[in-house]
């Protein structure tokens, strides 16, 4: 179903805080290979939101001699799991470590560790060519470096980065990114003014009421989508369309990402043949 944006009249003369146009992205930085320890690895930035993931896998399913490895190598499709860690200085306030060690030492961290790690796996349990691998587990981490806004879509975005990186077979990009609404002049009635806005960062002033959302493919897909609060319905399709045409520019930014590391490999390549 093709999604029209033409129609919204946002405050579109308006700029936001970070003199951003409604329906612009912020900056996005990302490398591949970036350590050469991991199958596969990837560093990336929107905004000051940073991300570094790496990829261990497809390689044989680890653990103690309990249920869970039983299972797992008597599935014939590869396990993809996810961890997910928060660094104490990601945000602005600096955050005491837990009892685990981690970054996060709050409940609210661990439920968005928790989240993030539940959406990872399951996105691309589904694009990953799982039944070329049975009997074996690919295990993506992300480490949350700088929070700043939409740290469920850069960690989509980096994981298909080392995924491809790691040589790890996908139906397809899996990209993502945010979308939200402008705070109402009134939150009742109907005729609120609320527009759809792209990207959203952290502190955005009033950028709440937002989603989440992942497309696999070049074409309009989703293949994840996360709201985190209330929003009528009839909003629900513009942040839809607002998103879609977000995650094309994503992707767009990864697949040349993706062919400069190719055209940078190849290169070496022939330059070693050539001595």
């Amino acid at each position: 179903m093709p999604l029209d944006t033409s129609t919204y009249h946002l405050s579109h003369a308006l700029l936001r805080l970070d003199g951003r146009r409604w329906n612009e992205l912020r900056r996005l930085h990302a490398q591949i290979s970036t350590q050469a320890s991991a199958d596969g690895s990837s560093y990336l930035e929107m905004g000051n939101t940073k991300v570094i993931c790496t990829v261990s896998g497809p390689g044989e399913v680890r653990g103690g001699g309990g249920g869970g490895r039983k299972e797992g190598l008597e599935r014939e499709n590869a396990i993809v799991n996810a961890e997910v860690s928060i660094a104490g200085f990601s945000g602005v306030e600096r955050r005491k470590k837990g009892i685990g060690g981690g970054g996060g030492g709050g409940k609210g961290d661990r439920r968005t560790m928790e989240k993030i790690q539940n959406v990872i796996a399951a996105a691309f349990t589904d694009i990953v060519f799982t039944h070329l691998y049975p009997h074996s587990t690919i295990v993506i981490t992300v480490h949350i470096l700088s929070s700043d806004g939409s740290i469920l879509a850069a960690s989509l975005n980096a994981a298909t980065l080392a995924l491809i990186d790691a040589g790890v077979p996908m139906k397809d990009y899996v990209v993502a990114c945010t979308s939200g609404l402008t705070p109402p002049a009134a939150d009742i009635g109907e005729g609120d003014a609320s527009d759809p806005l792209l990207d959203l960062r952290g502190g955005g002033g009033g950028e709440l009421r937002f989603w989440g959302g992942g497309g696999g493919g070049g074409g309009e897909r989703v293949c994840v989508c996360v709201m985190e609060s209330r929003v009528r319905v009839e909003r629900v399709e513009g942040m839809l369309a607002v998103g879609v045409d977000g995650c094309k520019q994503v992707r767009e930014i990864l697949d040349g990402v993706v062919r400069a590391q190719g055209r940078r490999v190849v290169g070496s390549v022939v330059r070693q043949g050539g001595r």
